[in-house]
């Protein structure tokens, strides 16, 4: 029988968003109407960090009491640059290291570009990596707060969100409790919960629909789904084809932080999924 946490289950979370019979809602506007949401131009963001090195035994004799370091560069993301309009639901797809959640946080303004260029126009929610900034030692009531004064919002604004956020999340009693009583699962439904609420122009989610059980997942995506339809512009890194296939309108593949294409999310997961599939030797003599 499959669970909360089995593959199926997880893809199937958009899809099954809205109930059979039930109105999927009006159409999303045309991005190419809409304004300039997020444009990155030639952005390369190189990472520096101190590795140790393994010593021969002559020069561990040499150097006992001391640990010789080097420092290494990581190229997380080399020369890349698209630019999507507002309404635009972005789907970021890739393998692990492909520069997928740093060019997010370099557009949440979290890392700061080695070079190149971003320009955000809007208000920006994340959902980088859930609870990020909430503090466990506070209540979930006192972190709904934190949350939201950390998104740029009043805290009038917040107090008048809070109950449409405590509802969402489910957690009865649990929001007046200290966040270290929570379970992971607790965690980020909370979390979520106050991303999406925040009524953001922009917002950046990285693998935040994987928050809660099966349940919960399909609010989250009927959730998702609502923002779409009300024209918000979203930046999804997932790594589940189904997510971005449902939600997405435009497409970026990254690999090894290099940009491989872009453009209409059938075709773009179509020729990563190949990829996947042949391997990179293979795939870069074919003409694609």
């Amino acid at each position: 029988m499959p669970t909360a946490s089995d593959p199926e289950v997880l893809e199937s979370a958009v899809s099954d968003a809205a109930a059979p019979g039930e109105a999927a809602g009006p159409a999303r506007p045309d991005p190419r109407d809409q304004p300039l949401a997020v444009k990155v131009e030639n952005l390369a963001i190189t990472y520096r960090t101190s590795v140790e090195k393994v010593p021969t035994l002559k020069s561990a004799i040499k150097r006992v009491g001391r640990r010789e370091r080097m420092i290494k560069e990581i190229e997380a993301v080399k020369d890349v640059s698209w630019s999507i309009n507002h309404g635009t639901v972005l789907g970021v797809v890739g393998a692990n290291g492909a520069g997928k959640s740093t060019m997010l946080r370099a557009i949440a303004g979290i890392l700061p570009p080695t070079r190149g260029r971003i320009e955000v126009h809007g208000r920006v929610s994340t959902l980088l990596a859930l609870g990020v900034g909430f503090n466990s030692q506070l209540t979930g009531r006192e972190n709904v707060i934190l949350g939201g004064l950390a998104q740029g919002k009043s805290e009038a604004d917040v107090q008048a969100k809070y109950e449409e956020i405590a509802d969402f999340a489910e957690l009865g009693e649990f929001m007046d409790m200290p966040m270290k009583s929570y379970s992971s699962g607790m965690y980020q439904r909370l979390a979520f919960s106050v991303g999406v609420h925040m009524d953001p122009d922009i917002l950046l989610v990285d693998e935040a629909l994987s928050a809660g059980d099966a349940r919960f997942k399909r609010k989250a995506a009927a959730k998702m789904d609502e923002l779409c339809r009300a024209a918000r512009t979203i930046i999804l890194v997932s790594h589940g084809m189904a997510s971005v296939r449902e939600m997405a309108n435009h497409c970026l593949w990254l690999h090894k932080g290099k940009l491989m294409d872009q453009g209409d999310p059938e075709t773009i997961i179509g020729e990563y999924m190949r990829f996947l599939e042949v391997g990179e030797e293979a795939f870069a003599m074919e003409d694609v």
